[in-house]
């Protein structure tokens, strides 16, 4: 997902296209304190590292989900509190790092039994089942979610209408059901078929918009009266813009599903808290116990926090890519040497510093914790591993581009605006005449994505939708390439290199991810060489808790970030 304000994906117009794609890991914790301990699955509610069971929370948001409603929501706010109220036939494991990337069977009985061409999904959906209300989960509420997740407009709806025969003509209403999905009621199983292999769609199935709902929950939007789910906790008591409840399902426990857990406290009070700088002062002062992981902390805070807290707080590492797009369509970067010089001369640990250690330097496309992240050495850096500037001033002057015009585009928000203004001093140091071109946060990355703008190079990103290269690929795949809402900033289109690799990686099942990660990992150290991006670093975020909780057994996922079932008071 490109992060725009932390929208859990901004792929939804280019999935449409039928890319392949959707993914991503996490890395292991890298943190001040030390890195998080993983919690315990199994439905079990027993206590973990001293803590103990019962007891209420409050965790602060700096931003109200778009929509508490699994078929609507699609900001990591809302993730992180439907991930656990709705359980999908498949979902992943409640750990933190890149175990957290393991797909498990949730509402199914075991991962899907794939065919040979990659077409049939079966899964069995486990008996005894009941929602949140107490009403029998039925396989044929499947179906009846997907078509409620589409009808309501779920920002990602593609992943389902690319993929699932019959779903697009569903969502178009040239049909009433979903032809590629057959259920039985009686014995549990489910059928899907796709218009195409999909090795991604292993993925899809554990998206919380997928995680199911009663057949006849209300066909729209209901942020304030979600509908009921499977899971350790329920959403109730939603107030706009206020704040919520999450209430522990007591049943949830009694279906004994093998790696979810069952959680600790009996009730979360979510409040919603805009200003990051009250927020972090009232989890500093034990006023509230969890701070939002999609806020930034401000930096002067940073102090405060090491002297009274630092048992208390660490930075997480999310499968994230932040980098500077080079548009091979524009001059000076449809020369490689010029594109070669910018990867040379950006000081990675300067980028750390304007990001207040929020940060992990690195120089690959795919991230750590994602199949396929190169472990080899860098191709452009200095002997000492830093930059290499006079390496660079020669690469532009060989590429004859010395003296070029170039707009940088970046946003208004900080620390990116301090990228973009630094990255531009770093081209004029090296024989470009470089501006910043800064633009409001809610119209960057459209305005970039329009072929009319010809932006030569800025700021960009990607954020995970799930643990999956193909994710991360679909940003450098010619497919990608549209007039408007293009998500392919530098405009690559490399066949030989990338496009004929990925035809054949992407369908590659994701429950078998290991057996191509070789071929992954050779991919993206050729992307690196040919120096059609300039990645510069991973996203680190805040875990931030109040004394009264356990930190040291808090999971924090690398998909949906603060495991809510494992967080426990002393």
């Amino acid at each position: 997902m490109a992060n725009h304000g932390r929208l859990l994906s901004a792929l939804a117009v280019t999935v449409a296209l039928g890319l392949a794609a959707c993914g991503g890991g996490s890395s292991s914790s890298s943190s001040d304190t030390g890195s998080s301990s993983s919690g315990s699955g199994g439905g079990s509610s027993s206590g973990g590292g001293g803590g103990k069971n019962g007891g209420t929370i409050t965790m602060l948001y700096g931003t109200a989900p778009d929509s508490l409603d699994p078929g609507f929501g699609y900001t990591t706010q809302a993730a992180e509190n439907d991930w656990i109220a709705y359980t999908g036939l498949l979902t992943y494991a409640h750990q933190s790092g890149t175990a957290g990337g393991q797909l498990i069977p949730g509402l199914a009985t075991a991962l899907p039994q794939i065919s040979s061409d990659g077409k049939t999904y079966t899964l069995t959906l486990r008996k005894g089942l009941k929602y949140s209300n107490g009403k029998p989960v039925k396989a044929s509420d499947f179906p009846y979610t997907l078509q409620r997740s589409m009808k309501i407009s779920w920002g990602g709806k593609s992943f389902f209408t690319s993929y699932i025969k019959g779903a697009e003509e569903f969502d178009s209403g040239k049909a009433k059901t979903i032809s590629g999905i057959k259920t039985d009621d009686a014995t549990g199983k489910i059928t899907i078929t796709l218009v195409k292999p999909y090795g991604a769609f292993a993925n899809v199935l554990a998206f919380p918009s997928a995680g199911l709902v009663p057949t006849g929950s209300v066909m729209k939007n209901s942020p304030n009266n979600p509908p009921p789910g499977v899971g350790p906790y329920e959403i109730v008591n939603v107030k706009p813009n206020q704040g919520w409840q999450l209430k522990k399902v007591k049943q949830f426990a009694s279906f004994k599903i093998p790696g979810i857990p069952a959680g600790h406290v009996d009730l979360v009070n979510a409040k919603i808290n805009s200003n990051t700088n009250a927020e972090g002062q009232q989890v500093l002062s034990n006023q509230a116990d969890v701070f939002d992981y999609g806020d930034t902390l401000p930096p002067a805070m940073l102090g405060q926090i090491k002297a009274q807290a630092s048992d208390r707080f660490s930075k997480e590492t999310i499968p994230s890519t932040f980098y500077f797009f080079l548009n091979v369509k524009e001059k000076p970067f449809n020369n490689k040497f010029a594109r070669q010089a910018v990867n040379y001369a950006i000081d990675k640990k300067a980028m750390v510093k304007l990001a207040s250690g929020f940060l992990k330097p690195t120089c690959f496309f795919l991230p750590e914790g994602i199949a396929g992240h190169p472990s080899s050495q860098c191709p452009y850096q200095g002997a000492d591993g830093g930059p290499d500037i006079a390496k660079a001033k020669a690469l532009v002057k060989k590429s004859g581009m010395a003296g070029t015009k170039v707009t940088v585009w970046g946003e208004t928000r900080q620390p990116r605006q301090q990228y973009v203004t630094y990255y531009a001093s770093v081209l004029n140091k090296i024989g470009f005449k470089a501006t910043p071109k800064i633009l409001a946060d809610a119209t960057y990355f459209t305005t970039i994505g329009n072929a009319h703008s010809k932006a030569q190079t800025g700021f960009a990103d990607w954020i995970q939708d799930f643990p999956n290269p193909s994710d991360f690929y679909l940003l450098l795949s010619c497919e990608a390439i549209q007039p408007v809402n293009n998500e392919n900033f530098s405009n690559i289109c490399d066949k030989p290199g990338i496009q004929d690799k990925l035809d054949k990686l992407n369908p590659v099942p994701a429950t078998k991810l290991d057996s191509v990660a070789t071929q992954w990992q050779s991919l993206d150290e050729y992307t690196a060489k040919q120096a059609y991006v300039a990645v510069y670093g991973s996203e680190l975020v805040p875990k931030f808790f109040s004394n009264k909780l356990n930190f040291g057994s808090a999971i924090f996922h690398p998909t949906y970030g603060n495991d809510i079932t494992s967080l426990q008071l002393k």
